[in-house]
């Protein structure tokens, strides 16, 4: 059954095959035909049959009791924001009836601080489109531009990828916390559609996608290779919009008196083509 029609299925048996019988201490008996572990070892190392973990994985049973999960996580060996995820996936709460998803607009409010900020700083939509941005953020990256977005760049642009010297780690961050952010919302036409398209252009995207990581996004630190100043590391933070599902202001900023801030301050001051001028804060 496919991850559409059963996501908690699809989430344990991506999960199930990145543990091996080694990290939960059992013996390897010879060639598997498939990575991690096999079903019949979590179940036994869950406390449950081997049939009822079956159904659980093929959608036959899609109201597990909490207890169940948790044996179940504890043997897959997820931690919190993971064993959330799969709650939230076994949990028996009846979908909402779909409505037409209304176009993600920035408050007014969030707009003028952007304008404000002296560091480089863009907002992103759900989807990590770029529905708004600060002219130092796209003197920082181009893909930085309003209508952009940073999955489809970051995969499929060779040139964004040659900004990032750690683009590849960035891409899992990135991968992981687009699917916390969607959540169990996975029938979404828009996310069906990107993700469609990266499966099929991208062998990186996809293996990452099968992966099943869930991770929020965090206090990061990013290298740039600049073709103006060269290279930098900036701290990457993301802070919440009120009244704004799934939006997020992004913030790059150096350490204090460092040899960053010198170079980010020589980006500011240099003579940028007119375009890089303007203020981009709609779509």
């Amino acid at each position: 059954m496919s991850e559409t029609t059963n996501p908690l299925g699809a989430f344990l048996r991506a999960r199930r095959e990145l543990v091996s019988p080694q990290q939960v201490d059992i013996p390897d008996g010879g060639v598997r035909r498939t990575p991690g572990l096999r079903r019949e070892e979590v179940a036994m190392l869950a406390g449950i049959s081997a049939d009822y973990y079956l159904r659980l994985e093929r959608g036959r049973d899609r109201n597990p009791s909490v207890q169940v999960l948790e044996s179940i996580a504890r043997v897959l060996q997820l931690d919190d924001e993971h064993l959330a995820h799969l709650l939230t996936l076994g949990a028996d709460v009846p979908r909402p009836r779909r409505r037409r998803r209304r176009p993600e607009t920035v408050p007014p409010g969030a707009l003028t601080l952007l304008a404000s900020l002296t560091q480089p700083a863009f907002i992103e939509g759900r989807y990590l489109d770029v529905l708004a941005s600060n002219r130092l953020a796209r003197a920082l990256s181009p893909d930085l531009a309003v209508g952009r977005n940073q999955l489809r760049d970051l995969f499929l642009d060779p040139t964004e990828q040659a900004h990032y010297p750690d683009w590849e780690d960035m891409a899992e961050c990135y991968v992981a916390a687009f699917r916390q952010a969607v959540g169990t919302d996975i029938d979404d036409p828009r996310l069906i559609e990107l993700t469609g398209e990266l499966t099929l252009a991208s062998p990186l995207f996809r293996r990452l996608w099968a992966r099943h990581e869930v991770r929020g996004q965090r206090e990061t630190l990013i290298r740039f290779t600049h073709p103006q100043v060269g290279e930098l590391t900036l701290q990457r933070e993301r802070l919440g919009i009120d009244g704004a599902d799934g939006l997020g202001l992004i913030v790059y900023f150096p350490a204090a008196g460092s040899r960053d801030a010198d170079t980010l301050a020589l980006l500011a001051a240099a003579d940028l083509p007119a375009a890089g001028r303007e203020q981009d804060t709609r779509r």
